[in-house]
């Protein structure tokens, strides 16, 4: 047998791989240059749709303890495919499936032609786990799980997030997969709006990575997401006829109930999910597209119905803007006189990339309260009026919420990217009229302030990370 010696290196050269290897002698980067929106480089088609169903969501029905949503994107080889669904058990065979027949659309993109199909699913029972799976072009996802809304008495815990909007896979992953390991038992997420950035000829990438990000959550929860400024785009440019138009993801994507207010029938809606009406308001079109008072008038005769206990808004611009010089006046006119006449719990909102809380119009009530958040890497300051009317605020910051609901009790706790603990209060009692607020400051860290940075790396000084 013939033994091959491998040659000793110097001990002084095998110091020194091993101080190399140390922290002392790590490597230290320090960003510098932009990071560019998404991870796709130019050039590469990352999300060229296939005979494989991708982008799977599920989103609420207008009764979310009957029924569900379920929209998919397939390549254009598949039309009028299938979603099946069965009651989930313990053995792969789980009995007779019922099939649902997709409707679809056609979008034209820069990842190429696709087709999104929108299956709706009724008569299920409540509180009970589905499992399903949608068709694709001689392929099929994998089964999934939805559980539908239980009673109305029963405990819910359910997800806030502030705008997503850019560099999704790179920043807003971790936010999603930390929110989900503080808040398992999570059965709803509610977004803010804006959950891409959109113009920048990556609309599809865009979306592709926003899918990438939210990751499990968009079938292991239902998603009920308003729309925001950069689900519109400008047609018509810098002209006398420049105008909002919607983006052609956005009825696309998701399969959303048909409800809502005239004027903004696909991007505004309702639903009732365990003893909460969940109201989503589309606040650019209120603003731009003169539906204010529309959407005030349904938002009152929504609310007027409610058969629940609680009611929470959802919508993307604030009624009181935490960032300066920002003012939406259209919806203080007409939308918020609603929210404090009919006492909704929590109005939650997007748009100004920074964190804010406050109070209503009369100090002295517990409801409404108003929420800022902000899941992603674009960070806003905050205006001065902020720092006086809002407690907390926070800059340079990504955050998630958790709500949580049981009986006559609401708490609610905002949370970092990191999972510290950065806003907490609880509501309490059974009606809008006995309602007091319970400040929570145990565990809080201290308020964040962009201190560190006078300018962002492409110079702003207006914002502190982009």
């Amino acid at each position: 047998m013939i033994q091959i010696r491998r040659p000793r290196l110097p001990r002084l050269l095998l110091l020194g791989v091993c101080l190399l290897a140390t922290p002392a002698f790590a490597e230290r980067v320090v960003e510098t240059t932009v990071e560019p929106n998404t991870l796709v480089p130019a050039g590469v088609m990352r999300y060229a749709a296939t005979v494989f169903p991708d982008r799977v969501i599920a989103t609420p029905a207008e009764d979310a303890a009957r029924g569900f949503g379920v929209s998919w994107r397939t390549s254009t080889d598949v039309a009028a495919p299938v979603l099946e669904i069965v009651v989930a058990g313990d053995s792969p065979d789980m009995g007779e499936r019922r099939r649902v027949v997709a409707r679809s659309a056609t979008l034209e993109t820069e990842n190429g032609e696709a087709h999104f199909h929108r299956a709706d699913i009724d008569g299920l029972e409540p509180d009970t786990l589905y499992a399903w799976r949608v068709q694709g072009g001689g392929t099929w996802s994998p089964w999934m799980h939805t559980r539908t809304a239980a009673a109305a008495d029963a405990p819910l815990t359910l997800f806030y997030f502030g705008d997503t909007q850019n560099k999704n896979a790179s920043l807003t992953t971790r936010v999603m997969r930390e929110a989900q390991r503080h808040a398992p038992d999570a059965r709803l997420a509610l977004f803010a709006g804006d959950l891409v950035s959109g113009g920048d000829g990556e609309d599809d990438n865009e979306w592709g990575e926003w899918f990438d990000a939210v990751g499990p959550l968009a079938t292991m929860v239902v998603n009920a997401p308003a729309p925001g400024n950069h689900e519109y785009w400008e047609e018509f440019e810098d002209t006398p006829q420049e105008r909002r138009v919607l983006g052609r993801h956005w009825e696309r994507t998701f399969a959303l109930p048909a409800n809502g207010a005239a004027g903004a029938d696909s991007t505004s809606y309702w639903f009732d999910y365990q003893g909460v009406r969940v109201v989503v308001l589309d606040g650019t079109s209120a603003l731009d597209l003169g539906t204010a008072e529309a959407q005030a008038a349904w938002l009152d005769r929504t609310l007027s119905a409610n058969p629940h206990p609680w009611s929470i808004a959802l919508i993307h611009q604030p009624m009181y803007s935490p960032r300066q010089d920002r003012e939406n006046t259209l919806l203080r006119e007409h939308v918020l006189p609603v929210l404090e006449r009919r006492r909704v719990d929590l109005v939650l909102q997007g748009h100004d990339h920074v964190y804010g809380r406050r109070g209503g119009e009369d100090a002295a009530r517990a409801t409404p309260q108003y929420l800022v958040s902000v899941v992603g890497a674009k960070q806003y300051r905050l205006g001065a009026r902020a720092r006086a009317d809002m407690d907390p605020t926070a800059e340079d910051t990504q955050l998630f919420q958790v709500i949580r609901i049981d009986g006559d009790r609401l708490r609610y706790e905002s949370r970092t990217a990191t999972g510290r603990l950065y806003d907490a209060f609880e509501i309490r009692g059974e009606t809008p009229a006995t309602r007091t607020l319970h400040e929570i400051t145990e565990g809080r860290i201290p308020e964040r302030d962009c201190n560190a940075r006078a300018a962002t790396l492409k110079g702003r000084a207006d914002r502190c990370w982009e």
